[in-house]
């Protein structure tokens, strides 16, 4: 058996279903039953050979169906054999080898009249038999199939490994009973199996046999008692079923034959853990991390252990990072470590020195896409544009692929207003991202619209901001930037009225929106208007320079110069004028 640990309770809660499938291996795995059809059919081709009431033109014909099943040729083979069928239709061998040919192309109905016939033909035949109740277990007709494997367990101690099938079989009917019963006859044959058993103990814990599965478990456990895996299982199975106190005590026993044994930590840990005897965690997890015998990754994987049990207990996850930052101490170059300090800086909020770990792990090892994401994403989130530019380049050196890092990298390159670079990583990452969801396509195809203008391509422009709105008609980034962009070129005004007028009816606060919306009107020349929405946007106490300097604008339009001036001074103090407003301010004109 695998030394390396493995959380044997996991498989024996999963579904019962589930598990019967794994018992099944050889009646329901195709590969498997495969296997043995072949068999049979390389023994039944020999018995239709050598019989001497078969005449050489029947010998012939049945040799060229083989022929074609040999060669996965199924419906030449199905074809052959028909044609013997139709002269010697009791012909058993060819009535099976039909049956297994149009099996294997998932006629079940029609494999099931050819199976039958060649089973009543030659019922000693246990390849018949075995063809047969296949076929049935696929039709659910699980009683049938029970009757055929009874009837080949009572020929002889020989056929005793199909009982193992036929415990299945009664599983799926529903009749657990009958499994066990039939799984120890097998065990009292050929001696105890490791599989067996764990099926015998699957059944017992669904039966809220709680004792016998621990049996069971007892029984592994002292045919190989230096093995420490069956130890470590039967605690998971103990801990499962809240009987702690004796799951320690099997614990101890597999520590005893092995003291490296993490997994057995990580067990105690999570005990420990239920009892609320936080200093005993600490204790036993620290024992695998500070254990020079085991290597970083595998310690990295038993604090991620740890940190699963942890919840929502925040001193807890206090202590789990602290034991993550000494782990990158010792082992600085292990990338599984650097990523669970940067896991746990995420859990606790600690977003910036969270990309830090992050940023390290990648450049311990830049294969893992998972830690180029979280990178890339918290860059974004703390506005950090140089680097978010810098990690997009890096991340697609490894994974030009992948359409999120171009639109990372497309981000970056139009806030630093590189509009060209911008719309080559935009476009890459549409082509990449294209059956996306909405949601990715709406801020590629938002970004393309500011890309675009920036290189003075208005028409795709307007045509990337029209396709956002078509399928998000209230989207307030494209609202603003295209009725803003229209005004400025004084095209498609309507339009732009139309949009901004939106803009503004979702966001009547919004200082920005406001003023975008009286930019649009003033470019249509209703000074009046747009007066009413920049003395609203005015009224906010972080309002801008810019937005300022409009309102001087709008005033000197309606002839009040000496207003408009003093409005033009207050934006100069504020910070953020337009280039010419210096210029306003000493002419006392636009």
């Amino acid at each position: 058996m695998n030394t390396s640990y493995k959380f044997y309770f996991n498989h024996l809660v999963i579904g019962f279903a589930g598990c019967l499938s794994m018992v099944l291996w050889f009646a329901a795995n195709p590969a498997v039953a495969q296997r043995k059809r072949d068999k049979a059919d390389s023994t039944v081709a020999k018995l239709a050979g050598s019989t001497n009431t078969v005449r050489m033109e029947e010998e012939t014909m049945f040799a060229e169906g083989m022929r074609f099943t040999m060669t996965d040729e199924p419906a030449k083979a199905i074809a052959q054999f028909g044609k013997i069928l139709q002269k010697y239709p009791n012909n058993a061998a060819a009535q099976y080898s039909m049956a297994n040919t149009l099996l294997k192309t998932n006629k079940v109905s029609e494999a099931l009249t050819h199976a039958s016939k060649a089973h009543s033909l030659d019922k000693n035949n246990k390849f018949y038999s075995l063809l047969l109740a296949e076929i049935f277990v696929k039709q659910k007709r699980y009683g049938e199939a029970e009757e055929l494997y009874e009837a080949l367990l009572k020929k002889g101690a020989e056929n005793v490994e199909y009982g193992i099938e036929l415990a299945a079989i009664y599983l799926f009917d529903d009749k657990p009973d009958k499994a066990l019963e039939t799984y120890n006859k097998v065990e009292r044959e050929i001696g105890l199996n490791e599989e067996i058993t764990r099926q015998k103990q699957r059944i017992y814990l669904k039966q809220n046999k709680i004792d016998k599965a621990i049996e069971e478990a007892e029984k592994l456990v002292a045919s190989e008692p230096g093995e420490t895996d069956y130890l470590l299982e039967g605690a998971e199975l103990l801990i499962a079923n809240d009987r702690t106190d004796q799951a320690i005590n099997w614990i101890d026993r597999a520590l005893k034959i092995n003291a490296d044994l993490p997994q057995a930590h990580v067990l105690l840990a999570d005990i420990y853990r239920k009892k609320g005897d936080t200093d005993r965690v600490s204790k036993e997890i620290n024992l695998v991390l500070s254990n020079p015998n085991l290597e970083a990754g595998l310690k990295a994987r038993v604090l991620s252990s740890y940190v699963g049990m942890t919840g929502e207990n925040s001193a807890a996850q206090q202590d789990a990072l602290a034991m993550a930052q000494n782990l990158v101490k010792t082992s600085p170059n292990d990338a599984k470590a650097q990523i669970m300090v940067a896991d746990l800086l995420m859990q606790q909020g600690k977003k910036s020195e969270a990309r830090d770990a992050y940023a390290k792990a990648a450049r311990i090892d830049g294969s893992i896409y998972e830690v180029w994401g979280a990178l890339l994403q918290l860059d974004g989130e703390l506005n950090q544009v140089d680097s978010l530019l810098e990690h997009s380049q890096q991340a697609l050196e490894v994974f030009p692929t992948q359409g999120l890092f171009w639109y990372s990298n497309g981000s970056a390159n139009l806030y630093k207003r590189k509009y060209q670079q911008a719309v080559d990583a935009l476009e890459e990452s549409k082509k990449l991202l294209a059956t996306s969801n909405n949601e990715i396509k709406k801020g590629i195809d938002a970004q393309l619209g500011d890309a675009y203008n920036g290189l003075g391509e208005h028409a795709k422009s307007d045509e990337a901001y029209e396709a956002v709105l078509k399928v998000d008609p209230l989207n307030d980034h494209v609202l603003n930037n295209y009725s803003y962009f229209l005004s400025l070129r004084k095209e498609n005004l309507p339009r732009a009225l139309q949009l901004a007028q939106k803009l503004v009816e979702r966001n009547p606060t919004n200082a920005t929106y406001l003023d975008t919306y009286a930019w649009v009107l003033y470019t249509s020349k209703d000074y009046a208007k747009a007066k009413q929405y920049l003395e609203k946007a005015i009224a906010d106490p972080a309002v801008s320079g810019t937005i300022i300097e409009h309102y001087g604008d709008v005033l000197f339009q309606l002839g009040q110069p000496d207003k408009a001036a003093e409005q033009w001074k207050r934006a100069k103090t504020k910070g953020g004028g337009s280039p010419d407003l210096d210029k306003k301010i000493t002419t006392g004109k636009l």
